[in-house]
């Protein structure tokens, strides 16, 4: 079971900070795709935003239960 709880922090440590690149230091690269799509005229900045916001805050919520979880036991 600690296995699983560090497994869910772990991914909750990569996910926070992919949005964290993507939302704040505006990295829109790490999104599959999206260069080109943006050139294309398929997809918007806006729609990059949403993403990097997304996964921040899925990020810190599987981070906090991860932390959460152990501490409880």
């Amino acid at each position: 079971m600690l296995i699983l709880k560090i497994i869910l922090m772990t991914l909750g440590v990569a996910f926070t900070v992919f949005g964290y690149k993507i939302y704040f230091q505006e990295k829109y690269n790490l999104i599959n795709g999206f260069e080109e799509a943006y050139k294309a005229g398929r997809k918007t900045k806006r729609y990059a935003e949403r993403v990097g916001l997304v996964e921040l805050i899925i990020g810190i919520i599987l981070t906090v239960i991860g932390v959460y979880g152990i501490i409880i036991k």
